[in-house]
């Protein structure tokens, strides 16, 4: 019979130290079951799984490697594992696999010990933990040190969570998980570890509160004089508990009249939101297909489209008879379920599965696609779309994404010369 051993090396990084054990190991018959390495702010913690052939003296074997080690200040420890301990281990592979990503503006051991403790309540084992973020300097300025002050959007803290086992009741942990991260004040998304999540190849995003900071309609009502009329009624919409068909069209009815210049005053003062710029760089830098899918109109997000290059808009065309807004827009209204339908046109014109696709928006009219999509985000959402979108961005940037895409801030490698638009205004 064979014999298993698990023997860990740690102490500090330095060049040729794992070179140096599998050479030591290739000295004998031996095979390679399961390796891992870490290394830790220079410090160095390697693991092997290895199993002998038997009759090889294992002990002796390693303390000859820990004598080796010794000398460049490593240490060695040997465990041996039983045949039951093995067979465990192998049966663990069938499990459900999850991430959970951590996103805040610094990273506390309360919030460690709190999302720990619910991972464990829950019965999810944790393999590995990943930062994400880059590295910070000492002391750094986060939104919670000093009033008026905030962190860079780019020296966010971001920890991944591998994550194995199954739960019961999905929706339940959600709900739990989505209450804990208000209570902290972070952002918590969990999905499935499979094939999809490092593949996904378009993303689709709203445009009102999503990519820019306000609901277009109120604009226009404000310059038409019907902004508070409006605001309540969008305000309705938004929350799932209006109907969005008849709220869009007793919206825009009150719109009737409205110098069609007043549509670049309002262009002008509107603000991308937070990680914007950054995220849609990204995005285009790295081959994905990008497109506005909004109840909105137009002519703002066309407007997007020429500032940020997007691939693909769709949005209600508002109609404009000699000079004036009519009240109406030309075609069918961009509802929930069309953008569902936009969104699997999309897919389908790019040849990928709705799997491959990530959906992000704040309203319930948003929910149809984000429940479509492989990876569907609520950005800065109504209560009511935060407790259903299966992830959820409340308390950080929409670059936020990108990590939930499990891309970190090494190889995201942002070019500090990249040009934004003045103020991140809609219009530079």
């Amino acid at each position: 019979m064979s014999q298993v051993a698990l023997i860990r090396v740690t102490g500090a990084d330095q060049t040729g130290i794992t070179s140096l054990l599998m050479q030591h190991l290739s000295d004998v018959d031996s095979s390679i079951l399961d390796i891992g390495q870490a290394v830790i702010h220079d410090n160095l913690v390697l693991g092997v799984l290895v199993e002998f052939a038997d009759g090889i003296p294992v002990s002796d074997i390693v303390q000859e490697l820990s004598a080796k080690l010794q000398t460049l200040d490593m240490r060695v420890k040997l465990s041996l594992i039983s045949d039951e301990q093995y067979q465990n281990w192998t049966l663990e592979q069938g499990k459900d696999r999850h991430i959970l990503t951590f996103l805040a503006a610094k990273l506390h051991a309360n919030h460690i010990a709190r999302v720990t403790r619910f991972l464990a309540e829950n019965g999810l084992n944790i393999d590995k933990i990943t930062r994400l973020s880059g590295r910070v300097p000492l002391g750094y300025i986060s939104v919670d040190d000093h009033e008026g002050l905030s962190v860079q959007a780019d020296k966010l803290a971001c920890v991944e969570f591998s994550l194995r086992g199954h739960f019961h009741h999905e929706t339940g942990v959600r709900e739990r998980l989505l209450e804990l991260a208000s209570q902290m004040d972070v952002d918590l998304a969990i999905q499935s570890d499979d094939i999809y999540r490092r593949n996904r190849r378009v993303v689709v995003f709203d445009m009102d509160s999503t990519l820019i900071d306000a609901e277009v309609i109120d604009e226009l009502a404000k310059e038409a004089g019907a902004g508070e009329q409006v605001s309540a009624i969008t305000e309705l919409a938004m929350r799932g508990e209006l109907d969005f068909d008849q709220s869009f069209s007793k919206r825009l009815a009150l719109l009737k009249g409205l110098e069609v210049a007043a549509l670049e005053r309002v262009a002008k003062r509107l603000k991308l939101n937070d990680g914007v710029e950054k995220l849609m760089l990204m995005l285009k830098k790295l081959g994905y297909k990008t497109a506005i899918v909004s109840g909105g109109f137009t002519y703002f997000a066309e407007k997007l489209r020429q500032e940020l290059g997007f691939d693909y808009v769709y949005a209600n065309h508002l109609e404009v008879i000699d000079g004036k807004v009519s009240g109406c827009v030309v075609g069918d209204i961009v509802n929930g379920e069309r953008k569902a339908e936009l969104l699997k046109e999309i897919a389908q014109r790019e040849g990928v599965s709705l799997q491959q696709v990530i959906a992000v928006g704040d309203g319930a009219n948003d929910l149809p696609m984000l429940g479509l999509a492989g990876l569907g985000v609520a950005f800065r959402a109504k209560p009511l779309v935060r407790a259903t979108a299966r992830q959820s961005i409340s308390s950080n940037g929409l670059d936020g994404v990108l990590y939930l895409m499990g891309i970190s801030q090494r190889e995201l490698a942002v070019e500090e010369t990249v040009a934004i638009p003045a103020e991140n205004s809609l219009v530079g």
